[in-house]
């Protein structure tokens, strides 16, 4: 193996860490969305509207976050030994959460009197994963302790202020991709609330870009650097721009654009959002302590590593894929107590 195409190797495989990462925040984020607006909705016919409208494909969703932290413990051990002590807490809290999730879609059906519970449930445990995934967010570009190669820091490192506007900065950018899901796969009363909903959940979102963005420049020196120092600035300028100028349209199209629009323009929001949150972290697999060249595997083990990835993500990208175009369509009641995804053109 040549050393030219050994020492890309760990780039590749980081860029294929992004992506699965990525792939998973607009996949689930949605989901987990219309989770938290799950209580918020006026009627009970709406949240079987909502939880219809997410069921074909939620599971598939999470097979990226599967995914990702399979790659991170094969491609960057070094990095796995050190981020997973140190976020063993909310990791452990949103893996619970996401099972209760999972739980709540087979019961609330079947549920009579007690449905209220797998209500909370499935609102409580998007709420959750969606907090832990901030706190996780805001540790990370803060940085964590290590000393002599393994983390050194406390049980409860995780909990700061950055995480905790992270974890609110997603509470908002999830909702606001589930309320966009729902103009998109509903009409009716349940479009109408998301609409409605949509626009708190775009100030929220909003403003907590807008205040994580300050305050890591503000109290980490290396990312004020990476974005402030000539000639970054000239060529990072478009990222924030851009992202404004896509908040701007979605306040505008919330009610007028296309039924699509919304959730198709969050989804750039949270693409500019993992761009700029790259260009903050970047070549760290943990933040200033271990580049993805430290904490790379042998290239043997990413090469072996790297076949078998060609194979399955192109299939896993396919049946996904395939799963959308099946459900593809406006969700609506069918027959008694059950709600379809309908595979017609939206206009029908």
């Amino acid at each position: 193996m040549s050393a030219f195409f050994a020492a890309d190797l760990p780039v590749l495989f980081a860029a294929l860490a992004a992506f699965c990462v990525n792939i998973y925040v607009l996949a689930d984020g949605f989901d987990l969305g219309v989770g938290m607006l799950f209580l918020l909705a006026p009627r009970n016919e709406d949240r079987d509207l909502m939880m219809a409208s997410i069921e074909p494909v939620w599971d598939s969703n999470e097979t990226w976050l599967v995914m990702g932290g399979t790659l991170l413990l094969t491609a960057f051990p070094a990095g796995y030994y050190v981020l997973l002590p140190a976020f063993y807490l909310p990791v452990m809290f949103m893996l619970f959460a996401l099972i209760f999730r999972g739980i709540a879609f087979e019961f609330r059906l079947q549920a009579g009197e007690f449905r209220w519970i797998w209500d909370i449930a499935f609102a409580g445990g998007s709420l959750l994963a969606t907090l832990c995934q901030g706190l996780i967010l805001g540790s990370l570009i803060n940085g964590v302790t290590i000393e002599n190669g393994i983390f050194a820091g406390g049980t409860f490192d995780f909990v700061s202020l950055l995480g905790l506007a992270c974890g609110a900065g997603l509470v908002g950018g999830y909702a606001l991709l589930g309320a966009g899901w729902l103009i998109w796969k509903t009409d009716g009363p349940t479009q109408v609330f998301a609409r409605e909903i949509a626009h708190s959940a775009l100030i929220l979102t909003s403003g907590m870009m807008l205040a994580v963005s300050g305050w890591s420049a503000w109290s980490v020196p290396e990312v004020a650097a990476r974005w402030f120092a000539w000639p970054n600035i000239a060529f990072l300028a478009p990222v924030p721009s851009l992202t404004v100028a896509a908040l701007l349209t979605i306040w505008r199209r919330i009610w007028i654009g296309r039924e699509a629009e919304v959730f198709l323009l969050a989804l750039v929001i949270f693409l500019l959002g993992f761009g700029g949150l790259v260009v903050s972290l970047w070549p760290y697999v943990v933040p200033r302590q271990i580049t993805i060249w430290n904490g790379a595997a042998d290239p043997q083990t990413l090469a072996f590593a790297g076949t078998g990835l060609m194979i399955v993500i192109p299939i896993v990208l396919a049946y996904q894929a395939h799963a959308y175009w099946v459900f593809r369509g406006k969700t609506r009641h069918h027959s008694g107590n059950r709600y379809v995804t309908q595979a017609l053109p939206e206009s029908e």
